[in-house]
């Protein structure tokens, strides 16, 4: 049971939240916190006017490499812009001073590519004068490193930016760090979007779960099906065009986020209905009258012929490995309402037994995704009915306290995992429910280790929409998300809460003046808040 605000633990926040407004200049706020990081009490003062950050001389990425020329300017105006916009050059003190931060990739650079499950994301970053230096094998780890040194500069007392002589190495614990937005029950518009994929990155996510339709709304705008979303969607204002997904995928990338697109069936399906005849269920009443719609019909042969253009319609638009296709929460009262469902079940050997039905359904829907060489992603209750599924196929598990039972039983099955269930950040409660999210550890069931390390890829924090739109979003899921965010790319030793308190009061004032609306975590204040006003 949560503890009354009005109790002790209140006072223990209040001496928490004065401890995080102390001075910490020599202890820098990195979030997450890498896997290696020494710190030295040298200080560098960085001259904005003449501090670069270059490609290194052996770089295997040089300036033809339009990802991280975009990324060493957005960079440099994270840390420096947000300044000289306000009060012009800084004041600068004589000292020690670090002009430039080379970034070398020492592997095939992947500039042109779009990062997978696989891509490398380490890096290591030496700061000292007066050269610093970011080496990593790919891209993907130089847009992280470029993160976390981001993170390491700070203005003093005078207003000079000052960095502390550093070396970190770092890469992160799970490959799949995910937050999922939900575009159908709200629109979100394509501002906010690009919001979210911001601040993903600079809490080094790397996998935008898009959940794009769902019963209430049918915003994708398919060229192969245009009537899905012109009678599907709540506006035709309310669409994402082919070219609104592409600039998601552009900036999504430019950033080393994956995006997958989820499609759910056979359930959730009410909005693809109004734009496609005969592909939902009828639903009978106690009167052998037609009242409703429900899940996908799973008897038809054109069911499935529409799924297979579809499907090669997505996966041509969305360049990831794996394409998300549900299967939660199947409505197996309508089907059970439906004569012909009962007939085809009887013909099959099915008994009264939905699950077999819906095994049947899943089942040709994964041999549709593995005929276009992608790998299939699906809610746990797909495994949790029996499904025949393939040995690639991913299983997410988001239900109930049980949750880290379901991830043995599922990686004693030998499928790889993706954890949700204890980061529905749409479940909100007063206070700091942030550190929740934060102590869970994903491995912390009963299995192999090996079995644990190979299978368990990652984790997601969701953030489903029937009450969230463009006004709530970015604050309901800032700074909370970021807790998950650490969780998934920290070591399993970095747990300290007192710790990720100070450092995570810090991140969150840094994204509000990177523009991102992250709430408070308590009571404080942001030097930099008005960025916000702007």
């Amino acid at each position: 049971m949560r503890p009354s605000p009005h109790r002790a633990p209140g006072l223990l926040l209040v001496l928490l939240a004065l401890a995080a407004q102390a001075p910490a200049e020599k202890t820098p706020a990195l979030w997450p916190w890498p896997s290696s990081v020494k710190v030295s009490p040298k200080l560098l003062n960085i001259a904005a006017e003449n501090f670069l950050i270059v490609h290194g001389p052996n770089s295997t990425a040089g300036p033809s490499c339009p990802l991280l020329q975009e990324a060493f300017r957005r960079y440099y105006n994270y840390i420096f812009g947000f300044h000289k916009r306000l009060h012009g050059p800084a004041n600068f003190q004589d000292g020690a001073q670090l002009d430039q931060l080379q970034v070398s990739i020492t592997l095939q650079s992947q500039c042109d590519f779009f990062p997978t499950l696989s891509s490398d994301e380490s890096y290591s970053l030496l700061v000292q004068e007066p050269v610093a230096f970011l080496k990593a094998n790919r891209v993907w780890g130089a847009l992280r490193g470029l993160e976390t040194f981001s993170q390491l500069v700070y203005q003093d007392s005078y207003g000079a930016f000052t960095i502390n002589e550093s070396s970190i190495t770092d890469l992160p614990r799970f490959a799949h760090r995910g937050i999922l937005i939900d575009t159908s029950r709200h629109y979100l518009p394509m501002k906010t979007i690009f919001k979210t994929l911001d601040a993903m990155a600079f809490n080094k996510f790397n996998v935008l779960h898009w959940h794009v339709v769902d019963d209430q709304s049918f915003p994708y705008q398919s060229t192969a099906f245009p009537e899905l979303s012109n009678k599907g969607s709540y506006s035709l204002s309310h669409v994402y065009t082919p070219s609104d997904v592409h600039m998601v995928l552009e900036y999504a990338r430019l950033r080393g986020i994956r995006v997958i697109p989820e499609f759910d069936t056979p359930g959730h399906t009410q909005s693809w209905g109004k734009g496609q005849k005969n592909l939902l269920t009828p639903c009978y009443s106690e009167r052998k009258q037609i009242e409703k719609v429900g899940p996908i019909n799973p008897t038809l042969n054109t069911t499935y012929t529409f799924f297979k253009t579809f499907f090669k319609e997505i996966s041509s638009v969305f360049p990831d490995e794996y394409i998300h296709l549900g299967g939660d929460e199947v409505d197996f009262e309508c089907w059970s309402s439906n004569p012909k469902i009962q007939n085809f079940m009887k013909k099959k050997g099915f008994g009264n037994d939905f699950t077999k039905l819906e095994s049947f359904y899943i089942k040709k829907i994964l041999d549709i995704i593995k005929s276009l060489k992608k790998g299939s992603i699906v809610w746990q209750e797909v495994f949790d009915d029996k499904v025949e599924l393939q040995p690639d196929t991913v299983v997410e598990v988001w239900k109930g306290e049980n949750y880290l039972e379901e991830l043995r039983e599922v990686t004693s099955s030998g499928y790889k995992a993706i954890l949700s269930a204890p980061w529905y950040l749409d479940i909100i409660s007063y206070g700091q429910d942030w550190r929740q999210y934060y102590i869970v550890d994903p491995l912390n069931f009963q299995g192999s280790e090996k079995k644990k390390q190979q299978l368990v890829i990652g984790g997601e924090a969701c953030l489903w929409g029937e009450f969230v739109d463009a006004t709530n979003l970015i604050p309901r899921l800032w700074p909370r998300a970021s807790a998950v965010g650490e969780r998934l790319w920290s070591p399993a030793t970095v747990t300290d809460l007192d710790n990720a308190y100070s450092r995570l009061v810090t991140h969150r004032c840094r994204m509000v003046s990177r523009g991102i609306a992250a709430q408070p975590l308590f009571t404080g204040h942001c030097d930099r808040e008005h960025k916000m006003e702007e």
